[in-house]
């Protein structure tokens, strides 16, 4: 339990995910001289590996997962850590304390807000993108921001820093004047004077002081997995380069790389029928992504709702409005969902179901009375915490209920 001695009487107290910065006895340890840490904040003090860290609202866990798999041609024993299930900082920690095996880590918003206590940062630091997230957590998307921003704030004038070019938040976070290099990224040419990696006529380039090397082709890549995925292999690409330039980098190797679970994966393809798990979709822009890359590949039966973190539904509602049926969408019950449907005309006469099983269920009638090509879409676009552990323990109850469907199915066509 919490007893408010033990906050008085220790040297350190370790704050996990879910302990809010105003919480009375993180204030009393303060005021008693305690050093508030946390699982990255220890990491970076006591680590002495090159590393590269990645943080950002969407495209994180991908950008994370790909730097990992293209730095393993050259360094087989690297996988993602940080904000991960199966590998957390302090197991990486442990796993190998010296050496040259370089750090791949991917870090949320609440890890960051304690970075700067241990005075050290990432080598190489990756800001994908920002857009409202967390809310229920931050004043306002500034205050959030500020807490992305701690992935550079200790850095030097050896470090890097990758923004994207064209990211509303990229001016924010040049005016804090970064001590490291900065890199940007683009899906088309950079503006005169900005080095980094930018996508022209099918070629992705690299750019320095001026000097464009074309490093291979990306139009089979873009074509196959979305033009959202491009920034994604972009920013892997650039962090891979600048941490070693003499990996090679080919298409090949792009179109090899595998995404993460739970991110616009594709868990099963029987018949006319193809399931995606999306469940790591927590905010309505992951939702928009999947519709984008998803929509035009057959009938789109979507499933979502879940539990609000003070975000804005509207542009996801008017998404919804004009280009999706409500009867092929199964809404899962929660305070995120109640939002939405008031922001929506269809979605109003959508009756939310209770739990996943009745979402699934329904989900595969829909699908199995469509014509043509069906795509289940399972992205969420909310917070999991009224009914779920957290999203990865929704996305494996997803994956069970969908194996029982198909199994159902088979054995219907038996008897």
């Amino acid at each position: 339990e919490h007893r408010e001695q033990d906050f008085v009487s220790h040297d350190v107290v370790m704050v996990n995910p879910g302990v809010p910065k105003e919480s009375p006895f993180l204030a009393l340890a303060r005021k008693s001289g305690a050093r508030i840490e946390n699982d990255a904040s220890i990491f970076f003090r006591y680590s002495n590996r090159p590393s590269i860290a990645v943080t950002g609202t969407r495209g994180k866990s991908t950008t994370t997962a790909w730097i990992a798999q293209l730095l393993q041609s050259r360094f087989p024993e690297v996988r993602p850590s940080g904000n991960t299930p199966d590998n957390a900082f302090l197991a990486e920690l442990s796993r190998v304390r010296g050496g040259q095996l370089p750090v791949v880590a991917e870090m949320s918003s609440w890890q960051l807000e304690l970075l700067p206590v241990s005075e050290s940062a990432p080598h190489i630091a990756v800001i994908t993108n920002l857009y409202p997230d967390h809310l229920n957590r931050y004043r306002d998307i500034t205050e959030y921001a500020r807490a992305k921003a701690n992935i550079f704030e200790h850095q030097s004038a050896s470090d890097h820093l990758i923004l994207q070019a064209q990211d509303t938040w990229t001016p924010f976070y040049e005016s804090l004047r970064p001590k490291g290099r900065v890199w940007y990224v683009s899906q088309k040419t950079l503006p005169k004077g900005k080095n980094g990696l930018f996508v022209r006529g099918g070629d992705m380039i690299f750019r320095e002081e001026g000097r464009d090397v074309v490093m291979c082709t990306i139009s089979r890549f873009q074509s196959e997995r979305g033009v959202h995925n491009l920034l994604n292999v972009a920013q892997a690409v650039l962090a891979v380069h600048l941490l070693d330039p003499n990996i090679r980098i080919t298409e090949r190797k792009l179109r090899a790389l595998v995404a993460p679970r739970m991110r616009q994966e594709v868990i099963a393809k029987k018949g006319r029928i193809t399931v995606v798990n999306d469940s790591c979709a927590t905010s309505p822009d992951g939702v928009l992504a999947a519709l984008k890359r998803f929509s035009p590949q057959g009938h789109l039966v979507l499933i979502l709702g879940g539990t609000d973190k003070l975000l804005e539904f509207g542009d996801l509602a008017r998404t919804i409005d004009r280009s999706t049926a409500s009867q092929h969408i199964i809404l899962l019950e929660g305070s995120a969902t109640t939002k939405l449907r008031a922001h929506s005309r269809r979605l109003r006469h959508v009756e939310p179901l209770p739990t996943l099983l009745a979402c699934v269920e329904s989900a595969f009638r829909v699908a199995r009375s469509l014509r043509g090509p069906v795509i289940i879409l399972f992205s969420p676009g909310a917070a999991s915490f009224e009914k779920f552990l957290h999203e990865f323990d929704r996305g494996e109850q997803f994956n069970s209920l969908v194996e029982g469907c198909f199994a159902t199915r088979a054995t219907s066509a038996l008897k």
